[in-house]
Order: structure tokens, then C-alpha cells, then sequence
């Protein structure tokens, strides 16, 4: 039973909401990213150490956050087309409770579950 048009525009607005989620963090985590001062007069080595995990942190935060934010837009052209809800390897339909859980899933549960053996 494809989405209904109620379903798919919910479905829409979380994408859209998660998008403006994913934007504004984006922003506030290049702060985070930028280049650790390695001048040892101002900053203790295990400062330095700190500030170089916590920026490593950040920048596979960032990275996470362009996937995320990679996926979602690839899932609006989806719904822009049609193709929203349909497993991209066997092209059946995704259940709906997984695409509530999350709005940007490309494959059916079957599927992921292969594709992670």
C-alpha cells in the first residue's frame, strides 16, 4: 500500500525540519573545527591533547552531519518525483513505520539487513 499523500507530506516536514536541525549545527560546530594553537607556552600538553580530540570530535561530527543532510535531500527529490517510499535496491515499498523512524531511509528493512552481512 504506497504513502498517502497525509503520510508523505508529514513524512516532508520532518525531513524539512531535521534539514534546519542538521543546518544550524553545522554552524555552530565550525567554531569547534578550526585549528588547534599548539604553543606551548599558553596551552599544557594535555590541553592541547583535549583540544585536538574534541576537534577531531567536531570534525566527524560535521562529516556525519553532511551525510545526514546529503540523505535528506536526496529523499525530498524523491518525493518530488514520485519515487519517495520505495526501496532503492529491490524497489518495493518501505514500510511506513520505518520511514517514520527514519524519514530519509532508502531501503526496505529487508535490504538493510543484507546489505549489512
Amino acid at each position: 500500500m504506497a504513502l498517502s499523500k497525509a503520510e508523505t507530506e508529514l513524512l516532508r516536514q520532518r525531513l524539512l525540519t531535521l534539514q534546519g536541525k542538521l543546518t544550524d549545527q553545522r554552524e555552530t560546530g565550525r567554531e569547534a573545527e578550526k585549528t588547534v594553537e599548539l604553543d606551548q607556552t599558553s596551552v599544557g600538553r594535555l590541553s592541547r591533547m583535549d583540544a585536538l580530540q574534541g576537534q577531531a570530535m567536531s570534525k566527524e561530527s560535521g562529516r556525519r552531519r553532511a551525510v545526514g543532510l546529503q540523505k535528506i535531500a536526496a529523499a525530498l527529490k524523491r518525493m518530488d518525483r514520485g519515487e519517495y517510499g520505495y526501496c532503492l535496491a529491490c524497489e518495493e515499498e518501505i514500510a511506513v513505520q520505518r520511514l517514520e523512524f527514519d524519514p530519509a531511509a532508502t531501503l526496505c528493512i529487508d535490504c538493510a539487513r543484507r546489505s549489512e552481512e
